[in-house]
C-alpha cells in the first residue's frame, strides 16, 4: 500500500475505521455492537427516487433478521423483463455491516443505476453471534424466497438473467450460494453468472501476497485471521472448506456442482488475498469453468467502491460488458 498515493480523505476514513474496529473487538471473542452501530449510519428504504433508482424491503425471516433490499432503476416500467436481477452480498468479515448500511445502500443504488439492472440486497446474519453456515443458509433461503414469492413481490427483472454478486465476505458467499443452487431446482430464477468482487478466500498458507501485502489499511493480515477466527465453527482452521474452497479438505461435492454459472472475478495487485483469489480462478478453470478474470495491478481491497479512485469507474464498465454478454446467449 505504500507504493499507492491515497487522497488525504481516504486515509483519514480508513484511519478511523481501523480505530473504532480496534475499539470494537473485545478481547473475549465477542463485538461491541452499540458502538460499531454508532458508527455505521443506516438509510431507509424510500420510493421517492434518489439518484435515479427506488427501494423497498421485503423480510424473509424476521426471527432472524433476515431480509432483502430491492433497487430498482427508476426508468424501469413494472414487471419490465428487460433487465436482469442482481442478488448481492454485503462484504464486512461475515462480521460487520448491513444492506442497510449507508456505503452499501449508495453502492447498490449505484449498481442498479448504471448497469440497468434490478439489485437485491440481502441482510444476512452476522458473526461471532451467529457462526457458519447461518450466513450460507440466510444467502441460500433469500434467493428461494424470490424465486417462490416472485409474483407477489413485483419484483421487475427478467427472472431467467440473475446474477449472484458481492464484495470481499459477500463475494465468498456469492460463490457457496452459488454451490448450493447449482443441485436446486427453481420455479422462476436462473442464474447465468457470479461477480466476485474481491472475493475473501484464504487458507492455512500464509501467501507472499499476504505477507507483502499484510498491513492493508482496511485489510489486513490480523484482521483476515480474526473475521475467520470469528466465522468458522469452534476448532476449525483456515483449511475449511468455507475459507479454502479448493483446499485439502474440500471434495467434489463441496466444491462445484454440474450447474455452475459463468465468474467475473476481480483481482486487485495490492490486495492481500489476491494470491488466495488467483487459486480460486485457477481451481474454477481446472474444474472447466468459464471464468473472466480482472485483474488490476494497482488496486487494493475494495477500492473500486471509493469515487477518488480509477477502479470505480473501470469495475462497473467491466460487469456491464460481462452481464450484456451472457444475457446475448440466452
Amino acid at each position: 500500500m505504500s507504493s499507492v498515493k491515497l487522497p488525504w480523505t481516504l486515509r483519514l476514513v480508513f484511519a478511523i475505521f481501523g480505530f473504532i474496529l480496534k475499539a470494537a473487538r473485545r478481547s473475549n471473542g465477542t463485538i461491541n455492537r452499540s458502538l460499531l452501530n454508532f458508527f455505521d449510519p443506516k438509510t431507509a428504504p424510500s420510493q421517492t427516487p434518489q439518484h435515479g433508482v427506488v427501494t423497498s424491503d421485503a423480510v424473509v425471516d424476521s426471527s432472524r433478521c433476515l431480509w432483502f433490499r430491492v433497487f430498482t432503476p427508476t426508468c424501469a416500467n413494472p414487471k419490465d423483463t428487460n433487465m436482469p436481477i442482481v442478488f448481492y452480498f454485503h462484504g464486512g468479515g461475515f462480521a460487520l455491516l448491513s444492506a442497510a448500511s449507508f456505503v452499501y445502500d449508495k453502492w447498490c443504488r449505484r449498481l442498479a443505476r448504471e448497469l440497468r439492472a434490478v439489485v437485491v440486497s440481502v441482510n444476512y446474519r452476522l458473526a461471532p453471534e451467529h457462526l457458519f453456515p447461518c450466513q450460507y443458509e440466510d444467502g441460500f433461503d433469500a434467493v428461494k424466497f424470490v424465486d417462490s414469492h416472485f409474483d407477489e413481490l413485483s419484483v421487475s427483472g427478467n427472472p431467467k438473467w440473475c446474477f449472484l454478486a458481492g464484495d470481499s465476505a459477500g463475494g465468498n458467499l456469492a460463490h457457496h450460494v452459488a454451490v448450493r443452487a447449482g443441485d436446486y431446482v427453481f420455479g422462476r430464477l436462473k442464474f447465468m453468472g457470479i461477480i466476485g468482487l474481491n472475493p475473501f478466500f484464504g487458507g492455512e498458507e500464509r501467501t507472499e501476497s499476504e505477507i507483502t501485502n499484510g498491513n492493508n489499511p482496511l485489510l489486513s493480515l490480523d484482521l483476515t485471521d480474526w473475521y475467520w477466527k470469528m466465522f468458522l465453527p469452534n476448532g476449525s482452521d483456515r483449511d475449511h472448506p468455507a475459507v479454502n474452497v479448493f483446499g485439502p479438505r474440500s471434495s467434489s461435492v463441496d466444491i462445484l456442482p454440474t450447474r455452475f454459472p459463468a465468474t467475473l472475478l476481480f483481482i486487485g495487485g495490492l490486495d492481500l488475498l489476491r494470491d488466495w483469489q488467483r487459486k480460486y480462478c485457477e481451481g474454477l478453470k481446472k474444474a472447466g469453468k468459464e471464468v473472466h478474470l480482472v485483474e488490476d495491478p494497482n488496486a487494493f481491497h475494495v477500492s473500486f467502491m471509493f469515487k477518488q479512485l480509477p477502479e470505480y469507474n473501470s469495475c462497473i464498465k467491466e460487469i456491464q460488458d460481462f452481464m450484456q454478454k451472457l444475457v446475448k446467449k440466452d
